[in-house]
């Protein structure tokens, strides 16, 4: 494999094991073995979950029954064991069967949702996609689930390559799913669960509060107008399925799915165009915008004014900008990502955080646990309806970060920098927890890369590792009857989070929840056994990150045996490196057995010049190298291939 690839070897004598690499290690190896007691607790043999055989009236929960293990072949990707693959595809296959009986999905996808929730489930395929390529069943679902948005499939007209949309909010094998609810005559009655959101609609007669919503004859009369409004035409949300397609392409390098998603793309980017920047959220059969809102171009189903408004519309627009730009390198498209943050954060203001009525009050731990005795903090707005804009909560970095990612464009680092500017806290402050998203922990990393927190690997590791431990003891305390419980309950017992090692090995934020690509600066294949991940007992970490700059730290902490991998440029081989600094060791090693300490190591620098996308290393026992790799960014075509 070394002649295959430009190579280098790692001469310098792992002196002093730092502790990142052993608290990463233990991570990985301890996270992979988690997934068992998970498995034997809350899982029949065959993998399906154990749970009522029934299914409410209801499109719902067919993503939280996926989320429980999402993030299984995540983990494989980094260098998780062998049996993550396995079990991580026996899962959905199993979840897909389970579904598929209790009604959520038909032909091995989703009969009818919104893309909101779809997404959440469907990051899971492209994972097991991107872990194993050449599986021929999922190359075949891949292609096939692609083509449900682009009338391949007769029974699934969900897209109008006229107008340029998808035909209706909720969509999926099924073909549109009209309407927002199948219950008739429909309704939107009160629940504890979604009074935190409001009302859909400011001016529906009779219903001025959600607790209105109690009285059943109130609750019809909003359904009705829901129904309406939201049942049919195309939404913001939408975008997340560029993902399914982009996946599609990923695999297979067919260009009609580079064409689909640059089509439906331009159509939205040329309607945020129209409406001064912002996404409208939602756009009639006829191809109007507000066809069914009386001309508003906020009200769609998953939109600006209900229920988590920039929320899901930044991340919409965020994970189709994305991927518009990685299949077609035309900068451009990720200036409509920026825009709707641009506009969003230049409404903010500094308010009393603990006196807001934040829909999404349980996202912000890190702020309120940062503000500390300060309840002041940066907050912005994230909905918008007839009475203007409101739902003031932080500025999530989540959004500037994953374009950052992309561009590595200063002018997108500023875009950061703004909103830590504003926060009147300390971004450097490591928060321990595990949300649903496994993300949250942007603030101190982006630190870390600036330089200004180099403590910042050892405790995220520590958090990662408490937070494994808690979600083992949870499992072991869970005496609950599993026939009955909530259907988030798998999720939120899930043992495996990977933000940490996504940031730390694969230089790069967590992936968008909601149909996010793994879009990284590096990945990593193990060599000798010619699978995805770092090889057993080598850690990595990326110290820096620039526009054509980045520097990797490896360490082999096996005093046994010689580790070899392959690093490729970017997640999807689409970045070449040019060349390569390191240093070399110049003076005698180990020494003579007579002496009771090793002699003074010297070293000098050198350069090898690459030009590919893939660079061999090898990391003898006990050794250790820093790679400072000059890079091209965005030159060659994405793919999933393997460098075998």
């Amino acid at each position: 494999m070394s002649a295959a690839y430009p190579s280098i070897t790692a001469t310098l004598p792992l002196q002093h094991p730092p502790a990142w690499a052993l608290l990463e290690r233990k991570l990985i190896d301890a996270m992979s073995e988690a997934v068992h007691p998970f498995l034997e607790k809350y899982t029949h043999p065959d993998g399906e979950l154990i749970w009522g055989d029934t299914w409410k009236n209801s499109r719902d929960g067919g993503d939280d029954l996926y989320e429980s293990s999402y993030n299984w072949p995540l983990l494989y990707l980094m260098g998780g064991g062998e049996h993550l693959l396995t079990l991580g595809q026996r899962q959905w296959e199993a979840i897909t069967r389970q579904l598929t009986r209790l009604g959520p999905v038909l032909n091995e996808y989703e009969r009818g949702y919104d893309q909101f929730h779809q997404a959440e489930s469907y990051i899971y395929f492209y994972l097991l996609c991107l872990a194993d390529p050449q599986n021929e069943r999922n190359l075949e679902r891949a292609q096939r689930f692609a083509g449900l948005y682009m009338n391949e499939e007769p029974a699934a007209p969900n897209y109008d390559p006229e107008k340029k949309i998808i035909r209706a909010p909720h969509n999926g094998s099924g073909g549109p799913a009209w309407g927002f609810t199948d219950s008739e005559p429909p309704s939107y009655g009160w629940s504890p669960g979604m009074r935190v959101y409001g009302l859909p609609y400011e001016d529906v007669p009779g219903i001025s509060h959600y607790d209105d919503l109690k009285d059943p004859a109130l609750a019809q009369r909003m359904g009705a107008v829901m129904q309406k409004r939201m049942g049919q035409g195309d939404v913001a949300g939408n975008l997340m399925a560029t993902s399914l397609v982009a996946n599609a392409f990923l695999l297979t390098g067919k260009e009609k799915y580079r064409a689909w998603v640059t089509e439906y793309t331009d159509a939205w980017v040329a309607r945020a165009a129209a409406n001064g920047g912002l996404l409208p959220d939602n756009v009639g059969l006829s191809g109007e915008v507000g066809e069914y809102l009386d001309g508003r171009w906020y009200g769609g189903l998953y939109g600006w004014a209900w229920p988590h408004g920039y929320y899901n519309i930044g991340m919409a627009a965020t994970v189709a900008g994305c991927n518009a730009f990685l299949l077609t390198r035309q900068p451009a498209y990720l200036d409509l990502p920026r825009t709707q943050f641009d506009r969003i954060l230049a409404l903010g203001e500094v308010r009393e955080m603990r006196a807001e009525e934040m829909s999404l009050g349980h996202h912000w731990l890190e702020q309120f646990t940062a503000a500390g005795e300060e309840p002041r903090m940066f907050l912005v707005p994230y909905r918008y309806s007839d009475s203007g804009w409101f739902d003031y909560q932080p500025m999530a970095p989540v959004y500037p970060t994953a374009i950052w990612n992309i561009s590595a464009a200063a002018e997108d680092w500023e875009r950061v920098e703004s909103v830590r500017r504003a926060e009147p806290v300390d971004w450097r402050q490591t928060v321990s927890f595990h949300n649903k998203e496994d993300g949250g922990h942007e603030k101190p990393w982006l630190r870390f890369l600036a330089g200004g927190n180099p403590d910042y690997p050892e405790q995220i590791l520590q958090a990662s590792y408490h937070q494994l431990c808690r979600r083992l003891e949870l499992i072991r305390q869970d005496k609950l009857d599993l026939t009955r419980v909530n259907i988030h309950h798998w999720q939120q017992l899930n043992p495996v989070t990977t933000e940490a090692l996504v940031q730390l090995t694969l230089g790069a934020p967590q992936i968008i929840y909601n149909g996010g690509l793994l879009h990284c600066r590096v990945r990593y294949f193990d060599a000798d056994r010619q699978r995805p991940g770092l090889p057993a007992d080598v850690a990595a970490l990326v110290e820096r990150l620039e526009a054509e700059r980045t520097v990797i730290h490896l360490v082999n902490l096996s005093p046994f045996a010689e580790r070899n991998l392959i690093i490729q440029a970017g997640g999807f081989g689409e970045h070449r490196f040019d060349a390569v600094g390191y240093t070399r060791r110049t003076s005698d090693y180990p020494g003579s057995q007579h002496d009771y300490a090793a002699p003074s190591l010297t070293s000098a620098t050198d350069e090898l010049s690459i030009n590919s996308q893939y660079l061999h290393v090898c990391l003898p026992p006990a050794t250790e190298i820093r790679l400072d790799l000059a890079m091209s960014r965005y030159v060659n075509e994405p793919g999933y291939g393997l460098p075998w």
